[in-house]
C-alpha cells in the first residue's frame, strides 16, 4: 500500500450525481485533505449504452458546486482500454485467466433455471480446464480458488467473509473486447495507486472478487471502507420516490453548498454532538473511526434548517452573489446594483432557509404588489384610514434626507399629531408596500424603496380605499 493517502470517487455517468454518490465523493475528499493526501476523480464509464457526456458535464458541475476540487486530470475509462487489455493478457499468459466459450443464451437458460429453484447462480466452471480451443466468440474468466474463503477487512464493518463456494470464475472481458467493471476498478486502483477505497457498502459483495484478483496480479490491496446507505423516511434505499435526490435538483431549490456539504458530512459520521460545521473543521476533525455501520435517514427539513444557517452565517456578499442567480428564474430584473441588492438580502435573511425562498420574499422590492392581504386590506386600508394616509403622503413627499431615522421621525411625529398609534400609520404602509402585514423593518423597507416607489404605491394604495 502506498504510504501517502490516495483515494479516489468513480461515478458512473449514467445519470446525475445523485446525494449518495456526493456523500461518497465527500467523505473520500475530506480523507484525503484531513491527511494532506490525494483525491482523484475517475469517471467509469464504459457502459456505453447508458454513460452520456451531458451527465458526466454534470456531475463536474456538481461536484464544483460542493467545493469538492480534485487533483490532476479526471479519468475516463474508456481512454485507458489498452492498459485493460496488457493486464487481461497477462492474466491469461499465466493462466490465471481462461477463455470461456459457453454461448450466452445457455447461460442465461441456466441462471433462469436457478431462479426458479429459488438458488443463486454460479458458474459451473465448464471451460475452466477446457483444452480445445474452438473458434467464435469467448469471454475472460478469472480462475479463482475453488475451496476456501476471502475475508474483507473493512475498516468500518470489521471482518466479513466470503465462501468460495458462493463465488464464480467471473468475467473479467465480455465477449465483444470491453471489460468489467470489477476488472476495469481494479486495474485502475493498483495504477493510480490507491491506498483507501472508500465507497458504499452496496459495494462490499463486489469486494471478496476483487481481492481475488488482486491476489492473482500480486499487488497489494488497499483499505477498504463500506459507508452506510442513505434511506427515506421509511428506511427504504433514498431514490426518487423521497423527493429530489440529485444534488443540482437541491442546488436548483435554492439549498446553499455550504449547508448541503455540511449536511452530508452529517449523514452517517459524527464528531461529538456537534451539528454545524465549517468546511474547515470537517477537514480536521473527519476520521474513518467515526464513521457508523447503520444506514443514515436523510431528512429533507433538517436540510433546510442548516440552509437557514448558512444563509445568515456565510458573508453578506457571498449569499447574495449565489441569490442573484435565482432572479432571472423567479422572473424578477436584475438589481439597481450590487450594494442595493446586498442591503435587500440582508433586510431578508432572517427570514427564509433557502435561497429561492429568500428570492421570493423580496420580489416587492422588485415590483408593487398586485394585491393585498384580504384581512390586512379590510383592517388597514378603511375609509377611516384614508386621511391619515394622504397626510402621510404629503409628508414624506417633502421629507429629507431619505433614511431609516428620518422616516421614524417623521411618523413618530405624525402619530403624535394625530392622536394614534405608531401601528395605525406603518401596518397600512407596510400593506401598500409590501401587499403582506409581515415584513422587513418597514423605515428599513422604505429606505431602500426609494422616495419615488413608496410614495407611488402609498398613492396607489389610497386609490385603492376610493374604490
Amino acid at each position: 500500500m502506498s504510504e501517502t493517502v490516495r483515494v479516489r470517487f468513480a461515478p458512473s455517468p449514467t445519470g446525475h450525481l445523485h446525494v449518495g454518490g456526493a456523500r461518497t465523493a465527500l467523505f473520500n475528499w475530506l480523507f484525503a485533505r484531513h491527511d494532506g493526501g490525494v483525491f482523484i476523480l475517475r469517471i467509469e464509464d464504459t457502459d456505453r449504452s447508458r454513460s452520456t457526456e451531458e451527465f458526466i458535464q454534470s456531475i463536474l458541475e456538481a461536484m464544483r458546486w460542493l467545493g469538492l476540487d480534485w487533483d490532476g486530470e479526471p479519468y475516463r475509462q474508456t481512454d485507458r482500454f489498452e492498459i485493460y487489455k496488457s493486464y487481461a493478457e497477462r492474466l491469461l499468459a499465466e493462466g490465471k485467466a481462461y477463455r470461456c466459450f459457453c454461448p450466452s443464451d445457455e447461460l442465461e437458460a441456466k441462471r433462469k433455471a436457478a431462479q426458479a429453484r429459488g438458488e443463486t447462480y454460479r458458474y459451473d466452471g465448464r471451460c475452466r480446464d477446457r483444452a480445445d480451443q474452438p473458434s467464435g466468440p469467448y469471454t475472460l474468466r478469472l480462475r479463482i480458488p475453488q475451496d476456501g474463503r476471502t475475508v474483507v477487512r473493512d475498516l468500518i464493518h470489521g471482518e466479513v467473509a466470503f465462501e468460495h463456494a458462493q463465488l464464480d470464475d467471473w468475467i473479467l472481458v465480455r465477449s465483444d473486447g470491453v471489460p468489467t467493471y470489477n476488472f476495469c476498478v481494479v486495474i485502475d486502483d493498483v495504477t493510480m495507486k490507491i491506498s483507501h477505497v472508500i465507497r458504499g457498502n452496496d459495494h462490499l459483495s463486489n469486494t471478496p472478487k476483487q481481492l481475488l484478483l488482486y491476489q492473482a496480479l500480486g499487488e497489494a490491496t488497499p483499505a477498504f471502507a463500506h459507508i452506510p446507505m442513505i434511506l427515506g423516511a421509511d428506511r427504504g434505499r433514498l431514490s426518487k420516490r423521497h423527493g429530489a435526490t440529485s444534488v443540482l435538483a437541491f442546488r436548483d431549490q435554492g439549498i446553499l453548498p455550504d449547508a448541503m456539504v455540511n449536511y452530508l458530512a452529517r449523514l452517517g459520521w459524527s464528531h461529538g454532538d456537534q451539528e454545524i460545521f465549517t468546511r474547515e473543521e470537517l477537514i480536521r476533525y473527519f476520521s474513518l473511526e467515526q464513521v457508523g455501520v447503520t444506514g443514515a435517514i436523510f431528512d429533507t427539513s433538517k436540510l433546510e434548517w442548516l440552509s437557514g444557517h448558512w444563509l445568515r452565517e456565510l458573508p453578506l456578499s457571498e449569499v447574495a452573489a449565489q441569490a442573484l442567480l435565482f432572479l432571472e428564474r423567479r422572473g424578477l430584473p436584475p438589481p439597481r446594483d450590487r450594494g442595493w441588492f446586498e442591503a435587500v438580502v440582508e433586510s431578508l435573511r432572517e427570514r427564509a432557509q433557502t435561497l429561492t425562498e429568500l428570492v421570493e420574499l423580496s420580489r416587492f422590492y422588485f415590483e408593487s404588489p398586485r394585491d393585498y392581504d384580504p384581512a390586512g386590506r379590510a383592517k388597514f386600508l378603511t375609509t377611516d384610514s384614508r386621511p391619515r394616509l394622504e397626510r402621510l403622503l404629503r409628508r414624506l413627499e417633502s421629507l429629507d434626507p431619505w433614511d431609516q431615522v428620518h422616516l421614524e421621525g417623521a411618523y413618530r411625529q405624525l402619530t403624535v399629531e394625530l392622536g394614534v398609534k405608531l401601528v395605525d400609520l406603518a401596518q397600512p404602509t407596510r400593506l401598500a408596500l409590501t401587499g403582506k402585514t409581515a415584513s422587513p423593518p418597514i423605515f428599513q423597507v422604505m429606505a431602500l424603496l426609494g422616495r419615488e416607489t413608496t410614495v407611488q404605491r402609498l398613492r396607489a394604495a389610497v386609490e385603492a380605499i376610493a374604490s
